[in-house]
């Protein structure tokens, strides 16, 4: 992809976004039909699948050569990273858009040949979109993030974690968890992997740990975080790829080794 059809279409990505946000702002109180997925907690509404909609009439209009993986069922089915790939997550957290109306965003990354162009996460409600296109730096709005602090010790690191993963599980030893929170700052807990990738490519955290996530709630990230020099694995330190259904360590540089050290023993 060249630098003048990458920034018209950054342009048009982020034009897209931004009215897709607008909408869901006017129609946010209005009345929900909410239906469940894989289990009681995965929920849906008619507004992830407008939004999603939305996202995939517009691809097929102006980019018809271009594949699409989302959430929703409005996608293609992949089994390789040939071409120019969306993948989109039009409502990350729809838990907290039905309950809280507030911590969720539109989540876009745009992939060519597997490598991550251009990434989008659109906090909606407090309309602040993370931006980023390969090789020219993240932005939350207009302003350009900042390197991550290449100083930072785990000590003095805020987590974002499901709290989930501390009580008694299947994938990773509970105590070992338990003793990784005590030896941190802090942890939070916000409910939509999108927002925090974006919480932790600003600064506002240090890491992001998870046992599981989909390609759409990382394609975004993966983009932005990397803009800034953050660092993205699976819990076991290996690298992911566009497709791949995984764990992930999203984290500031200097706490990476460490954070891999706490996860290496709480391996079951």
């Amino acid at each position: 992809m060249d630098a003048v059809t990458r920034e018209t279409l950054f342009n048009r990505v982020r034009s897209w976004t931004l009215e897709a946000g607008a909408f869901i702002r006017n129609k946010i109180n209005d009345p929900l039909t909410i239906k469940t997925k894989s289990n009681p907690k995965d929920l849906v509404t008619e507004m992830d699948r407008k939004v999603e909609f939305f996202f995939a009439a517009k691809i097929k209009r102006y980019y018809p050569e271009h594949r699409l993986l989302s959430e929703e069922g409005y996608g293609d089915t992949l089994t390789d990273s040939s071409g120019t790939v969306w993948i989109i997550d039009p409502i990350d957290g729809t838990m907290n858009f039905v309950h809280q109306k507030q911590n969720f965003a539109i989540s876009i990354g745009v992939y060519e040949h597997g490598v991550g162009e251009i990434g989008f996460i659109y906090d909606v409600m407090n309309n602040n979109l993370f931006s980023a296109m390969r090789g020219n730096g993240a932005f939350k709005n207009a302003r350009k993030l900042s390197p991550l602090d290449s100083g930072k010790k785990l000590h003095e690191s805020i987590l974002c974690l499901n709290h989930y993963w501390l009580s008694e599980n299947r994938l990773v030893d509970e105590k070992v968890m338990q003793q990784l929170i005590k030896d941190v700052r802090g942890t939070r807990t916000y409910g939509s992997a999108a927002l925090e990738f974006a919480y932790v490519a600003e600064g506002a955290a240090d890491a992001y740990i998870t046992m599981r996530l989909e390609p759409w709630d990382i394609a975004a990230g993966r983009i932005i975080l990397g803009e800034v020099g953050g660092k993205l694995t699976d819990i076991h330190g290996e690298t992911t790829e566009m497709l791949d259904r995984t764990s992930i360590v999203a984290c500031n540089p200097s706490i990476q080794a460490n954070l891999l050290e706490y996860l290496s023993k709480a391996k079951k």
